[in-house]
């Protein structure tokens, strides 16, 4: 390897990787001027995924994730997270989760599972969102910990998804299963989650578009890492992306992911992640490296 550098394995600390079905025709409409939460409104986004979801098979899981686990392998990623979040039932959660345990048993990448029922409301619950956070609390965290098919617990906090309120309390319960905390915080508009990362001593807060300044003060003071994904943010066109200077600038140490999903994550690079860490957010190539890795690691208690 002479002349050459040798660096580790990238860890994408955040991805949607475990799913089925396509939304690649949302990119059309999002191209054509249409916005993530017209495409959720009109019967498309998470819910669409979630359809999919639910009618497919463990093997289906298995097979269909393998593959997108080969591209992120060929693209350098030796150690990732993958979420549930694409079944918001018990029944289809855990199946989620069983595939996602088979690949790691079977696939060359080290995969960390996280439980994400908390990802969206499903449509049978819209008309009563408290008996939703009841069931994720009663019944599916106990279940995922009994059969020790997660380490963390993880929630979309944002206006129309989950309300700051209610992240807490699905995560503290997380946490009384063993389950550790980390949350999507501040994507789509300042909705306090980065708030509630310090508050619940998460390990990682992610996405974080908007977060506001006392957000980074909280995190800073409660040791929350930042875990941006800009690939998520370029394919979302939303004309902005995470400020991670004002992180570094604040101690927060900042991971760099792939946010690998059926909706905005169609990169599974993260060579890619780390050229818009550096061009799109500011960052050195020495910090984007070291979010691409050790940091990532550390998001994942996996250092």
């Amino acid at each position: 390897a002479s002349g050459q550098s040798i660096v580790p394995g990238f860890v994408d600390a955040h991805t949607h990787a475990v799913f089925a079905g396509d939304r690649r025709h949302e990119l059309r409409q999002r191209l054509a001027g249409a916005t993530y939460a017209e495409i959720a409104a009109a019967g498309g986004g998470i819910v669409s995924t979630v359809e999919a979801t639910r009618a497919a098979s463990e093997e289906d899981l298995v097979e269909q994730t393998r593959a997108r686990l080969d591209e992120m392998l060929a693209c350098g990623t030796t150690t990732c997270e993958v979420k549930s979040g694409y079944g918001l039932d018990l029944e289809t959660e855990l199946r989620m989760l069983r595939a996602t345990a088979r690949l790691a048993a079977q696939h060359p990448i080290d995969i960390v599972p996280t439980f994400m029922g908390a990802h969206e409301v499903p449509r049978e619950y819209r008309h009563d969102r408290r008996a939703y956070v009841d069931l994720v609390v009663r019944e599916m965290i106990p279940a995922v910990a009994a059969g020790r098919l997660a380490a963390w617990c993880d929630v979309f906090c944002e206006d129309g998804v989950f309300t700051p309120e209610e992240s807490e309390t699905i995560l503290e319960a997380g946490a009384r299963h063993g389950l550790k905390p980390r949350i999507h915080a501040d994507e789509l508009g300042p909705s306090g989650g980065s708030l509630v990362a310090a508050r619940v001593g998460a390990r990682s807060a992610d996405h974080l578009i908007f977060v506001p300044q006392e957000g980074i003060e909280a995190m800073a003071r409660a040791g929350v890492v930042a875990t941006l994904l800009p690939t998520a943010a370029f394919y979302l066109k939303l004309g902005r992306f995470a400020p991670a200077r004002a992180f570094i600038d604040a101690s927060v140490p900042v991971a760099l992911a792939t946010d690998v999903n059926p909706g905005g994550g169609f990169s599974p690079s993260m060579p890619f992640a780390i050229a818009l860490g550096c061009f799109a957010m500011g960052m050195t190539f020495e910090e984007a490296l070291t979010a691409a890795t050790i940091n990532g690691a550390w998001s994942l208690d996996v250092a």
